[in-house]
């Protein structure tokens, strides 16, 4: 590796997949606010949308996402029911 490119901050971060319920600790540089304590530890958390547990990539299972309420938004906009 070259010297003096890399990151030297690496710390132990919990990272949340909100959609799939999965919670898991890497190594990561990330700067986050929220905390979680898991088995006595705490760590840093960043919630995430998507990873490997929820995208269809990598589950083989496709599954739709309506968060934000888009669909409600269409509807709404366009005055159908």
């Amino acid at each position: 590796m070259k010297s003096g490119i890399h990151p030297e901050n690496y710390r132990e971060v919990c990272f949340r997949d909100v959609s799939a319920d999965v919670t898991f600790v890497t190594a990561s540089t990330v700067e986050t606010e929220k905390t979680i304590t898991l088995e006595g530890t705490e760590y840093p958390l960043v919630d995430l949308d998507v990873s490997q547990y929820s995208h269809p990539f990598y589950t083989g299972h496709q599954r739709l996402f309506d968060r934000e309420g888009r669909v409600d938004k269409f509807k709404k906009k366009y005055n159908r029911k």
